[in-house]
């Protein structure tokens, strides 16, 4: 009887625990020369390749849209001004990340 109630405890664990499964958009941005490179991907571990990362000014103007390439990099040219790069992977919520965040790799 006790490996019964294992097995239902465990089997229900799995059904109810589905959360511990989910996977949330990740994005890390450095300056290279004068690029900003960005590198998007999930907290499994999985890249997002093919996906669009927003620039915007801080009056919420887009500058450019990128699409990451096969590594899940997008690559803009470094504006001159402030900006703040946007990843909606369309799980969860977007991924933001503003200008004062981001140093030479």
């Amino acid at each position: 009887m006790a490996k019964l109630n294992l097995k239902t405890i465990f089997v229900s664990s799995l059904l109810f625990s589905s959360a511990s499964f989910a996977h949330f958009p990740l994005m890390s941005c450095w300056f290279e020369s004068d690029l900003v490179l960005c590198e998007t991907g999930y907290s499994d571990g999985s890249k997002a390749v093919d996906y669009d990362v927003n620039m915007y000014d801080y009056d919420d103007n887009l500058i450019a849209k990128v699409t990451t390439d096969k590594r899940s990099i997008a690559e803009f040219t470094n504006p001159e001004t402030d900006f703040y790069l946007v990843f909606d992977s369309g799980h969860e919520s977007p991924v933001e990340v503003d200008v004062v965040e981001i140093s030479e790799k």
